[in-house]
This record gives C-alpha cells, sequence and structure tokens, in this order.
C-alpha cells in the first residue's frame, strides 16, 4: 500500500514543543519533496512548510516565522516539522503531502504548492491547552 503517515500529534500546551514526522509507506520518501500543511478549524488548509530532495526549506506561514523547522531524517525516512513556543493558534490538523513529480523542488508560493501535491497523508490533529 502506497501512503503518508503522520504521527506526533496530540496535546500541546502552550509555549512548549510541536514534534511531527512523516513517513512513506510503499515509497522512498527522499525522492519527494515533501510539505507541511494544517487545517484549523473553519479554514481552508496552508501550506506550513516544504523540503526538497535537496534539504532546501521554505516557510510559508508567516506566524510560524523563526518557530518552525522542517528536516528530514535519513535514517528514519522522515520528513520532519518541529514548533516551538507553540501558540493557541498553531492548533489544527497537521497533515504531510508530496510534491509531484519525484524530485520537483519545493514551489516558492504556496498557491503553486498547492497545485503540484500529489499524494496527501491523512493528518495528525493537534490541540493546544494548558
Amino acid at each position: 500500500q502506497v501512503r503518508l503517515v503522520e504521527s506526533g500529534g496530540g496535546l500541546v500546551q502552550p509555549g512548549g514543543s510541536l514534534r511531527l514526522a512523516c513517513a512513506a509507506e510503499g515509497f522512498n520518501l527522499d525522492d519527494y519533496a515533501t510539505g507541511w500543511f494544517r487545517q484549523k478549524p473553519g479554514k481552508e488548509r496552508e501550506a506550513v512548510s516544504c523540503m526538497s530532495t535537496t534539504d532546501f526549506s521554505t516557510e510559508y506561514v508567516d506566524s510560524v516565522k523563526g518557530r518552525v523547522t522542517i528536516s528530514r531524517d535519513y535514517a528514519k525516512k522522515t520528513v520532519n516539522l518541529n514548533i516551538e513556543n507553540v501558540k493557541p493558534e498553531d492548533a489544527a490538523i497537521y497533515y504531510c503531502a508530496t510534491v509531484m513529480p519525484r524530485g520537483r523542488p519545493c514551489p516558492s508560493q504556496e498557491s503553486a504548492l498547492l497545485q503540484v501535491i500529489g499524494r496527501w497523508g491523512q493528518g495528525t490533529q493537534v490541540t493546544v491547552s494548558s
């Protein structure tokens, strides 16, 4: 079965750290630029960050800039998203997704990124509360 699987969601305290991982089943995630997105209740899905196959990262949301890190773990074959100093407005369902075709870099604009997404994960819920 070919799919993306997110992990690491759950309850996070304000000011804490959020650590999410995206893993691929049935294919090699190293071959694809991979993005992290989030969707808040009643809002459209937004791109948070994207990691290319050459370890170049792009960030899309101003509210997380300076707090977010995206990285690849080549040993675990994951693309990880870390958000520090978590705020209540970071609460959302977080999704990872791959950019098509294989090897394509992350677009610099969020609107362009959404046009080249090939596969979505099912998402992981993040709740921010003390």
